[in-house]
């Protein structure tokens, strides 16, 4: 099965256990909710719910070549890693703040004073949604392109987030209207965030290396700041503490022939510093789904 086909894109549970894990957030001890999730509820799902975790296993396997009993283990510690990573989202919703790091602020800030727009493209690895409430855009909007089939109080809580720091979310729809909201936000001199992992809609992709083998890349996040010529930078956000991240930015260079030449060298440069992250960060990979062809 694809990718695209297994990947549903939404963060499980129901609104009321949205609404109470923010309720837990602000009002119990974080570690104690933390250690509550990873000493029974990580146990549990990995012995009752496999796929996710199948597919996790088979990343340190089969691209870390890690032996079973280590590969089990960082299995279990990603899985921790990313419920922190959910609680810290939800903890943000309920009024908290986290301990940001920077790296290469002045390369944001520059872009951002120009009067061109600009791309950035995120992965599903570590938790970029805190880029999109930290990073300061007072002159530039903020859009960032989202999957319309999110949790509603998902949603909801974003849009609270996104209201009072110039944001704006351009939600996927299947009329493929929400292409001409992103050439306007470039068009604008707006920054637009695109997620460069997966394959939202059309088949159209690249083939590319990343940690030994093959993997899927789509080609329109590409395309889109190749066409426009503008300035693009690869964002990752990655857990390094107890409410503790650090922004890493990369910027991409743009190259030198025709539109369809630009698009795939960006993506082969992409999936180049994707890999970087990921060796650096095994443990934050979240894409739970076989993504190697």
């Amino acid at each position: 099965m694809s990718a695209e086909k297994e990947w549903k894109g939404k963060t499980s549970g129901t609104k009321w256990m949205h609404r109470s894990l923010i309720w837990m957030m602000h009002n119990l001890p974080y570690r104690g909710v933390y250690l509550f999730v990873c000493v029974f509820v990580i146990p549990f799902c990995m012995l009752f719910s496999h796929k996710g975790y199948i597919a996790i296993y088979h990343f340190f396997v089969m691209r870390r070549n890690e032996n079973m009993a280590l590969a089990f283990w960082h299995t279990y510690k990603n899985h921790c890693m990313f419920a922190g990573i959910i609680l810290d989202r939800f903890y943000t919703y309920s009024g908290g703040k986290l301990n940001i790091e920077v790296e290469d602020w002045d390369l944001y800030h520059n872009l951002v004073d120009s009067k061109d727009g600009f791309v950035i493209l995120s992965a599903h690895i570590g938790n970029y949604e805190v880029a999109g409430y930290t990073l300061e855009a007072e002159s530039k909007r903020f859009n960032a392109l989202v999957y319309s089939g999110e949790a509603e109080t998902v949603m909801d809580n974003r849009r609270k987030m996104f209201e009072t720091k110039n944001r704006h979310m351009i939600i996927i729809k299947k009329d493929m209207s929400h292409l001409f909201e992103m050439s306007n936000a470039l068009a604008n001199g707006e920054i637009l965030s695109l997620p460069a992992d997966r394959i939202f809609g059309s088949s159209r992709h690249y083939n590319i290396d990343l940690l030994g083998c093959k993997a899927k890349f789509p080609v329109g996040p590409f395309a889109v700041a190749a066409q426009r010529e503008v300035a693009v930078l690869a964002i990752n956000v990655m857990k390094t503490g107890y409410k503790k991240y650090r922004i890493h930015i990369k910027q991409l260079q743009q190259t030198e022939g025709n539109i369809k030449q630009r698009a795939e060298n960006l993506a082969y440069q992409y999936a180049n510093n994707l890999e970087n992250v990921v060796n650096e960060y095994p443990t934050q990979w979240f894409n739970y789904f076989e993504f190697w062809n």
